[in-house]
């Protein structure tokens, strides 16, 4: 059974393509196209997922969609009827393009399709599951379990914005929906929105700005009430409703009636790009505990219903790490697995998943592991492909064997520089895994900010994750178990911690983040907290034997991690992407394969600064 599937036309288009219930291949369109979270048809993904496994569109089964666009629209519809005579400017501009392309996906797919390659348009099947169908069957059949309980939680996909399932075997129940347009997903983007982040794209630097504030003071606590008492209810069953009237997404172009929000919270919209202050953190730790809070009641009802000791996660808010550390340390379920790939891409996955094992009734086979190869399921590169860029670019670089690569690279590492690492196949989902990442030594108190101004050019707020060997990560963090898609925060031990000053709590953000707070300061955020890949020797024995080469060297078992980019720039694909990114910062050193590129041996580059005007800031 071969069985493609697609998400489009949303953002973060992808495409998967599975055999037998094996995951062969999956991407994402905007590594390709170099467009951040693109959402134009996986043209690219596709033509990779095809090439990679050799076939050709007549030889498939079924092409998948992960949702179901004529449900979608019956909902825009009903939703826009409600709320009139409000919403008619988003109306104007959104139902033309409905009627002009969305309600024809069937007829689009397979035109795109053909632009490929020619296939029998006849004979081609092609199905279309529910958005959080797709979302769950993303998390559970990858997960190795037999039966969990699975929670998506997301913005909205055709009515849906959260549902609980029960799985046994190969089938998938429904338990619980929670239908639009009450959302936790949407609920949490508009506090991105009004802390001046971009929504679907920023939530990840609200769940990072939160441990800036001010834990147990008055105005968390004075801010957690009005959101309850305000903005939202929250049942016991971890359903929420939330009060339209302070809401514009329904019907608008914007997230929240700005004026309505800062009269409700005392300050005003935070603008993209300026100051962040002490108030911002306070409102974004207020938020952050008031989503810990949903999640695990969720969770809680979720056991009730199913009964099982597993857990699965998927969907956009799968992707909060530190929700997703909390909920562990609740200790509701024995066993967690959350879609590395949780948001709209991962559901590229989960509809051919979907297909295989509901709508052609595949037996599920039980795993010791999860499915999921480590998310290592896109492209990776030849020597030849390096020696390409090395002569276009005239480039310098020194080839060493395997047990000197590593060695060399540790060195490096050790001595304060920062390296891309460029190894193997590219990572599905939105983490590098040690396969397109940017690595430092974590003893280093000037890396965090090294790499996030000097290379990552983002906000110095931001955290950066630790890669750590699976089997010692218990020496750095309280964490039981294995977090191998970077997907779980936790603390790091006491042992390591550093002593604080008194008012620690009470410093600005600048004083806090340059407070040492413990023996790895570049991955130990401002709550001592981090967000933990644990790196095993079957998945990556690449990655494992370079961060087990610099613990043989400096004592420590782990190194910084961070994707492989700019701000703005999707995660680098292709080792000129890679070679293009390492001469446009201030990175130190290059590693493609065995070949590596000191900074100081390159010919100059003259369009250094490009970069700037390529990517829109995220």
């Amino acid at each position: 059974m071969k069985i493609l599937g697609i998400s489009s036309f949303y953002h973060d288009s992808a495409a998967a393509i599975t055999v037998d219930g094996e995951i062969l291949a999956a991407a994402q369109e905007e590594r390709f196209t170099r467009i951040k979270h693109d959402a134009n048809f996986p043209t690219n993904a596709v033509k990779y997922c095809l090439d990679h496994t050799g076939y050709s569109i007549d030889q498939l089964d079924a092409v998948v969609f992960y949702d179901k666009p004529l449900l979608k629209f019956e909902r825009l519809l009903e939703t826009y009827y409600g709320f009139a005579p409000k919403g008619l400017a988003s109306f104007i501009k959104a139902i033309p393009v409905w009627l002009r392309e969305k309600m024809f996906l069937k007829r689009i797919i397979k035109e795109e399709l053909g632009k490929i390659e020619a296939f029998d348009r006849r004979k081609l099947k092609m199905l279309f599951p529910e958005h959080h169908l797709s979302h769950a069957a993303s998390a559970y059949y990858p997960s190795g379990f037999d039966n969990a309980a699975i929670i998506t939680l997301d913005g909205v996909g055709e009515w849906a914005t959260a549902s609980i399932c029960k799985a046994n075997g190969k089938d998938i129940t429904i338990e619980k929906e929670l239908k639009f347009p009450h959302s936790l997903g949407l609920l949490y983007s508009a506090f991105t929105y009004f802390l001046g982040f971009r929504v679907n794209s920023g939530e990840y630097k609200l769940m990072g700005l939160a441990p800036y504030g001010r834990s147990g003071h008055a105005d968390i606590k004075k801010y957690e009430e009005i959101i309850k008492s305000e903005l939202i209810h929250i049942y016991d069953d971890g359903s929420i409703w939330l009060n339209q009237k302070y809401f514009n997404y329904s019907t608008g172009l914007r997230m929240v009636n700005d004026k309505k929000w800062s009269k409700l919270f005392g300050i005003d919209k935070r603008e993209p790009e300026s100051d962040l202050e002490q108030q911002h953190c306070d409102l974004g730790l207020a938020i952050q505990n008031v989503t810990e809070e949903i999640v695990i009641k969720m969770a809680k009802h979720a056991k009730e219903l199913t009964g099982s000791t597993n857990l699965c996660m998927a969907g956009g808010v799968a992707l909060n790490c530190v929700a997703n550390g909390k909920l562990l340390n609740e200790k509701i379920f024995e066993n967690i697995f959350i879609q590395p790939a949780a948001g709209d891409a991962g559901g590229a996955l989960g509809a051919a998943l979907a297909a295989e094992h509901i709508y052609f009734g595949k037996a599920l086979k039980k795993s010791d592991s999860d499915r999921l190869n480590g998310s290592y399921l896109g492209p990776e590169y030849n020597e030849q492909d390096v020696l390409k860029i090395i002569r276009k670019y005239e480039a310098e670089a020194t080839k060493y064997s395997n047990d000197q690569l590593y060695n060399k690279v540790a060195e490096i590492l050790a001595d304060g520089n920062a390296v891309g690492w460029f190894q193997g196949r590219m990572e599905f989902g939105p983490r590098a895994l040690g396969g397109r990442s940017i690595l430092g030594d974590p003893r280093n108190e000037e890396m965090q900010k090294k790499l996030n101004l000097k290379i990552k050019y983002r906000e110095s707020f931001r955290p950066f994750a630790p890669s750590v060997l699976k089997e010692d990560v218990q020496d750095y963090f309280k964490l039981e178990g294995e977090s191998p898609y970077m997907l779980l925060v936790q603390e790091i031990v006491d042992n390591r911690k550093e002593p604080i000053p008194a008012d620690y709590h009470s410093l600005g953000m600048k004083e806090k983040l340059y407070t040492k707070r413990s023996d790895i300061p570049s991955v130990t955020h401002v709550d001592f907290s981090g967000r933990i890949q644990t790196v095993d020797k079957r998945t990556n024995p690449q990655y494992w034997q370079l961060i087990n080469a610099f613990k043989e060297l400096t004592g420590y078992a782990l190194v910084v991690n961070t994707s492989f980019n700019v701000r703005g720039e999707p995660i680098v694909c292709t080792p000129e992407d890679a070679y293009r990114c390492f001469m446009r910062t201030e990175m130190d050193y290059l590693v493609i394969n065995n070949y590596v590129f000191n900074k100081r041996n390159q010919p100059e580059w003259l369009e250094k600064d490009n970069w700037q005007n390529d990517y829109k800031l995220d």
